[in-house]
C-alpha cells in the first residue's frame, strides 16, 4: 500500500514538474505528430494498401489446396464378366460410399502482364498513401503551428488587458482620491468607471479567446488533462530574408504532387491490366488424388488407391460483350481525371508560394513598424506623465496613453507571431 501511494505521488510529481517546463513549438509539433489520430487513420490505410500489394504479387504463384470429401450414393446392380474357369469378374461393384481426397495445383504462368501491372499499381498506390501521410504531416504541423501562436497572441493580448484593468483600477482610486478633495469634478470619475467597466468586458472576452485556444492546442498534442498549457517558450523571432524557393517546380518537393503521380502511375497501369485481359492466358495444373474407389482407376473397387494428373490450359476470351472495353475507358478516364488534377495543382502551388512570399514580407514589415509604435507610445507615455504631474492634462490621457503603449506591445507580439506562422505557411507551400 505504501509502496503504491509512492508511486502515485511520484507520477502526480512528474506530472506537475512537467506542467511547469515550457512548451516551445518544436515540442508541440512532435508531440502532436506522436499522439495524432489523423496520421494513425492513414498508417492503417498505408498498412492496407501494403496488403494488396502483396496480394497482387502472390497472384503469380502457384496455389496448393487440399480436398477432401465424401459421397453416398444409391446402390446400383454390380457388371460383371464370367471367365474362364466360370470365374466371377465385376467390372463395375456396387460401391454406395466414396471417399476422396486431392491435392490440386494451380499456376498462372502467363497472363499477357496482367498480374505484372496490377502488381505496379498496388505498388504506386502504396507509394502514394505514403506521399498522403508526408502530407498530412505537414498540414498538422502547420496547424499545430498556427494554434500555438494563437495561444502566443491570446495569452498576450489577456496579459494586456489585465495590466490595463491594473492602471485603471490604480487611477480609479485616484480620481476618487482627487474628488474627495474637490480637486477635479464627478464627471472625469464616471468616465474612468465607463472605461473600466469596457475593459472588464475585454478582459472576460480575452479569457475566453485564450481558453479557446488552449482547448485547441491540447486537442493537436493530444493532452488529455483540460489544464492551461503552462509556461510557453517566449516567443523569439530571428531576422533575416524571406525563404526563398530552391526549385524551378516548388509543386515536385509537395508530398501531395507525389501522391498524385503515383496515382497517375496506378491508373495507367489498371489500363494495361485490363488491355491484358483480352490476351491469350495461360495456366499450368496439376493434382494428385488418393480416393476410394478412384474414378479413374477400371475396374473400379472399393479400395484406397491413388493417381496423378497435369495439364497446360489456354484461355482467350474472344468475346465479352463490351465488358473490357467499358474497363478500360474507365480506367483511362481515372487516369485523364487525375493528370487535370496534377496540372491544376501546379498552378495552385504557384498562386500559393508567391502568396505566402507577399504574406511573409508584409509579417515583417509589420514586426518594423510595431517596433517604431512602441517607441512612439513610450514617448508619449513619458510626455503625458509629465504633463499630468504640471496639471495641464486630465488622468484619461494619461490612460489613453498608457493603453496605447499597452496596444503597441501587443500589436508587436501580434506581428511576430504572424510572422512566425507566415514562414511556416512559406515553407509548407515549398513543401519543406
Amino acid at each position: 500500500m505504501k509502496l503504491r501511494m509512492f508511486v502515485v505521488a511520484w507520477c502526480l510529481a512528474s506530472t506537475d514538474a512537467f506542467a511547469q517546463q515550457p512548451l516551445t513549438l518544436e515540442e508541440a509539433i512532435a508531440r502532436g505528430l506522436q499522439y495524432s489520430a489523423r496520421l494513425a487513420e492513414i498508417e492503417a490505410r498505408r498498412a492496407g494498401a501494403e496488403a494488396a500489394e502483396a496480394g497482387r504479387s502472390a497472384a503469380k504463384l502457384p496455389v496448393l489446396a487440399a480436398q477432401a470429401g465424401y459421397t453416398r450414393t444409391n446402390h446400383v446392380d454390380e457388371f460383371f464378366i464370367v471367365t474362364l474357369g466360370a470365374q466371377r469378374g465385376v467390372l463395375y461393384p456396387d460401391v454406395p460410399n466414396n471417399y476422396r481426397s486431392r491435392l490440386d495445383l494451380q499456376w498462372p504462368i502467363y497472363t499477357a502482364g496482367r498480374a505484372d501491372a496490377l502488381e505496379r499499381a498496388a505498388r504506386a498506390e502504396v507509394n502514394a498513401v505514403g506521399a498522403d501521410l508526408d502530407a498530412a504531416r505537414a498540414d498538422l504541423k502547420l496547424e499545430i503551428t498556427r494554434a500555438y501562436w494563437a495561444l502566443v497572441t491570446a495569452r498576450e493580448t489577456e496579459q494586456v488587458v489585465a495590466r490595463s484593468l491594473e492602471s485603471l483600477d490604480t487611477h480609479l482610486r485616484d480620481l476618487r482620491a482627487r474628488l474627495g478633495q474637490g480637486l477635479i469634478p464627478p464627471n472625469e470619475v464616471l468616465t474612468a468607471e465607463a472605461h473600466r467597466s469596457r475593459e472588464r468586458v475585454l478582459s472576460i472576452e480575452s479569457a475566453n479567446t485564450r481558453a479557446v485556444a488552449e482547448s485547441d492546442l491540447r486537442r493537436l498534442i493530444g493532452a488529455s488533462d483540460r489544464g492551461q498549457i503552462l509556461n510557453l517558450a517566449p516567443v523569439v523571432l530571428e531576422r533575416g530574408q524571406p525563404a526563398q524557393e530552391t526549385r524551378s517546380d516548388p509543386g515536385d518537393a509537395r508530398p501531395e504532387r507525389r501522391a498524385l503521380d503515383q496515382r497517375l502511375t496506378a491508373a495507367r497501369e489498371r489500363v494495361a491490366a485490363v488491355a491484358a485481359s483480352g490476351r491469350p492466358q495461360l495456366f499450368a495444373a496439376g493434382g494428385y488424388d488418393y480416393a476410394r474407389p478412384n474414378p479413374r482407376i477400371f475396374p473400379r473397387a472399393d479400395v484406397w488407391e491413388h493417381s496423378w494428373d497435369a495439364s497446360i490450359n489456354v484461355s482467350w476470351t474472344l468475346w465479352d460483350g463490351g465488358r473490357r472495353r467499358a474497363e478500360q475507358a474507365e480506367a483511362a478516364a481515372v487516369a485523364t481525371a487525375v493528370e487535370a488534377r496534377i496540372t491544376e495543382f501546379d498552378r495552385q502551388v504557384d498562386f500559393d508560394v508567391e502568396a505566402r512570399r507577399l504574406e511573409l514580407e508584409s509579417a515583417r514589415a509589420a514586426i518594423v513598424a510595431a517596433e517604431d509604435g512602441i517607441r512612439s507610445a513610450a514617448e508619449a507615455r513619458r510626455v503625458v506623465g509629465e504633463r499630468y504631474n504640471a496639471g495641464v492634462v486630465t488622468s484619461t490621457d494619461v490612460l489613453d496613453a498608457e493603453i496605447a503603449l499597452l496596444q503597441a506591445e501587443l500589436d508587436r507580439t501580434r506581428a511576430m507571431a504572424n510572422a512566425r506562422l507566415a514562414e511556416a505557411r512559406l515553407e509548407r507551400a515549398l513543401g519543406r
